[in-house]
């Protein structure tokens, strides 16, 4: 073998060498047409102020505390936020997809009309949805399965026929989007039943942030929940073990895939409160059931809304827009 030959060989090594790690180093994952696994696109968030989840819509138009059920006497209420151009009655317009926004808060805390949450609602309806923010019954006082079905719920009220003709919404274009336990519950109501998307409180599009989505002693394993929130998953699961609690499976979305779900975006934070491993299991079991997915992973630590700078809500919006239309 040529001394030239040897040199060759080895600068082509070199080069091959240089070129996988600069993909290791970035992120960077070669696949085929499309993505499988858990791979993801890394978001590195950009500047933004220090609670970018409060950015605000004031011009666009809310209708408060409207109740959806009242379940045993107990009502529960939601926000409507309207696209500025449908808020003046909905005459002469086409029908428009809506969004139910379901608010985080670990099952026990948290409320529509907080400022994080209805600048929420507001932001989607200024993308064009005509968005429904919900309270929902809330743990201790109310375990699981109250919460999911106060979601199921406000969807099928939705999409009953008064509220169709009051808010000039589209029934067969309902997405959700919901946030760390919200994020949970939107990603439950997303993958529950099967079956067509536009009947009852089945769904045609789940977007997602920080959503736990397995709740069983085997979701333990999926990176470690901080000891306090092992607690709050209990409260909200009322059991007194994750050994001991037939409701964890029925609350965990990961054991729902089927292959009639609707398209989701998932989106978590590298090192965040709830670990990546729920996201990245939860991606795996709907790419293998076939379902359409965009899963997005921002560096950092931010939990939930609080990583929505501009680049995630536009990918978020794209999304809804491509799943749901204008």
């Amino acid at each position: 073998m040529s001394r030239e030959f040897r040199a060759g060989a080895h600068r082509r090594r070199v080069t091959a060498l240089a070129i996988l790690t600069f993909l290791a180093m970035t992120g960077t994952v070669l696949t085929g047409c499309a993505p499988s696994g858990i791979d993801s696109e890394r978001l590195k968030p950009t500047a933004q102020p220090v609670y970018p989840q409060l950015k605000t819509n004031p011009d666009i138009p809310v209708t408060s505390n409207v109740e959806y059920g009242n379940p045993g006497g107990t009502p529960i209420l939601l926000d409507v936020c309207f696209p500025k151009e449908a808020a003046d009655g909905t005459q002469n317009q086409s029908p428009r997809p809506a969004v139910v926004a379901i608010h985080g808060g670990s099952w026990r805390a948290g409320d529509k009309s907080n400022v994080s949450w209805r600048s929420i609602c507001q932001w989607l309806a200024s993308a064009g949805f005509v968005t429904f923010s919900i309270d929902y019954r809330l743990a201790p006082a109310f375990t699981f399965p109250a919460q999911i079905e106060d979601v199921r719920s406000a969807v099928s009220w939705i999409r009953d026929s008064d509220q169709v003709t009051r808010y000039n919404i589209d029934p067969d274009r309902i997405g959700v989007f919901g946030g760390s336990a919200g994020g949970n519950l939107a990603a439950l109501v997303g993958t529950e039943g099967n079956g067509p998307l536009t009947v009852g409180s089945r769904v045609a599009a789940v977007a997602e942030l920080s959503g736990p989505t397995d709740l069983t002693a085997a979701g333990l394993h999926r990176g470690i929940p901080p000891p306090d929130f092992q607690q709050l998953e209990l409260d909200y699961l009322h059991c007194p073990s994750f050994g001991d609690c037939d409701n964890a499976r029925d609350a965990s979305p990961l054991y729902q895939v089927d292959p009639t779900d609707p398209p989701f975006f998932i989106g978590h934070s590298v090192q965040e409160y709830i670990p990546i491993q729920q996201s990245d299991a939860m991606v795996a079991a709907l790419r293998k059931a076939a379902i359409d997915v965009t899963y997005v992973t921002v560096k950092g630590t931010a939990h939930s809304i609080a990583m929505l700078d501009n680049p995630l809500r536009a990918k978020i919006v794209a999304f809804l827009h491509d799943k749901l239309g204008d």
